[in-house]
């Protein structure tokens, strides 16, 4: 039976340049989540629109969709890069640091004052070779090298010169630097714990992404959404121990009372139902109770259990890891991908939604006797309701990381999502 929990968590809430993506130089961020609560619902409802899946947007979606392995996160060869990167940021801060660039939107191909600035500001963190010529018209060159500096700073790789770039581009050296030091204290907490466990998961929460590590090799990295800033996700330690297949969700207090009761009495007044719109079951003492008898105005609706049955427009998605948690979060499946290929992910009450959730599942599983990759598909595809315990329970932790380097020697830094290094605000709002 799929355990019920008791705080507000989850609800809706290009080639070798991919690989630095994930392991190999710097990376901030694009446009902003829709947060719309409603992405439980409505019964039949899609997530995010999309356009022309031939365009350039497209192809970048499916990157954010489905970035390539790279390396752990927390790897021990990641402590002496990271010390080297503080070396390294050191003398940049003692050269004086980057002047900042101007605020501008230029495509490739155009000219504007803006990208004199932008070239001496790659040529300082490296992306673009010291001496480089050019006027202020953003051509290939550049292009490339603004490609991979939004790589490593958590970026989508357009190429263009925006709003979210800028800001990245103009968070100080000095604060670099500080996120680098801050975060070096964490992987020196991290890394040894993780050296001696043969097989874990990894959510990096300020990048929303999931790791799946085996002997010190990621075998499969994950889109992730994680919880707004007002509803964030937990740092945890556990381990993974059951999979819940089709699972009826089980409405927690703060979905209840922030998310479904508002919107229930917003839609009433439009004459509309949230429940029926939803597919949201109301409870009383463990009986049914009739949605359009309820007056979302009153306080009734507050004494209510609420859960919605398994199926295609259950916010769990077909299945949903289990692992102990004093927050009580877990990380699921969703029927909506829309979030999934955007580059700002903060949108949950907490919980971690997962793309492609069915490799993961699989890897979890794989030791379970019977349980063969096409066995996780079907499951997929029946409906069928099923809770499993992992033969071999996987360790699991929940971390913020925002700055490290690897051993190849690229640098990265992330978002501060939730405003915890310390550094200017610049760097917690692209």
């Amino acid at each position: 039976m799929t355990t019920p929990f008791k705080l507000g968590t989850c609800h809706l809430a290009i080639g070798a340049l991919a690989l630095l993506m994930v392991g190999a130089v710097v990376s901030p961020r694009d446009a902003r989540a829709n947060d719309n609560w409603l992405t439980f619902g409505p019964v039949g409802g899609s997530g995010g629109g999309a356009s022309d899946p031939a365009s350039e947007r497209e192809q970048l979606k499916e990157l954010e969709r489905n970035p390539p392995p790279g390396f752990p996160t927390l790897a021990a060869a990641n402590i002496e890069a990271t010390q080297t990167a503080i070396t390294r940021y050191t003398e940049i801060v003692a050269a004086g640091g980057w002047k900042s660039v101007p605020d501008a939107v230029v495509k490739p191909g155009e000219q504007h004052f803006a990208i004199v600035e932008l070239r001496d500001r790659l040529i300082a963190s490296g992306e673009l070779d010291a001496g480089s010529a050019g006027g202020d018209t953003l051509d290939d060159r550049l292009v490339e090298a603004l490609k991979a500096y939004q790589s490593t700073n958590g970026l989508t790789p357009n190429g263009r010169l925006d709003k979210p770039t800028i800001a990245a581009l103009n968070v100080t050296a000095e604060d670099r630097l500080k996120q680098l030091k801050t975060n070096l204290k964490r992987l020196g907490e991290l890394a040894p714990i993780v050296k001696a466990q043969r097989k874990y998961v990894m959510v990096n929460i300020p990048a929303a992404q999931v790791e799946a590590v085996a002997l010190n090799k990621v075998i499969s990295r994950h889109t992730g959404v994680v919880g707004k800033v007002d509803r964030p996700t937990p740092l945890l330690r556990s381990t993974i121990t059951e999979l819940n297949f089709n699972p009826t969700w089980r409405l927690p207090p703060t979905v209840i009372q922030k998310d479904l009761i508002p919107q229930g009495r917003e839609m009433q007044a439009k004459g509309e139902n949230v429940l029926i719109k939803t597919g949201i079951e109301a409870y009383s003492n463990g009986k049914k109770v009739d949605p359009a008898t309820i007056d979302w105005s009153s306080s009734a609706p507050k004494s209510y259990s609420y859960r919605q049955p398994p199926g295609k427009d259950n916010p769990l998605g077909f299945v949903k890891i289990n692992f102990a948690s004093g927050e009580s979060v877990y990380m699921h499946d969703s029927p909506s991908e829309g979030l999934f290929g955007r580059n700002f992910r903060a949108a949950s009450s907490g919980c971690i939604r997962v793309f492609n959730i069915e490799r993961l599942a699989y890897w979890l599983v794989a030791q379970n006797d019977g349980w063969e990759q096409d066995r996780v598909a079907d499951m997929k595809k029946t409906g069928e309701r099923k809770d499993v315990r992992l033969a071999t329970p996987v360790a699991l932790h929940f971390v913020y990381i925002t700055a490290w380097a690897t051993q190849d020697g690229t640098i990265q830094f992330r978002r501060d999502l939730y405003n915890r290094d310390g550094v200017a605000e610049i760097a917690t709002s692209y």
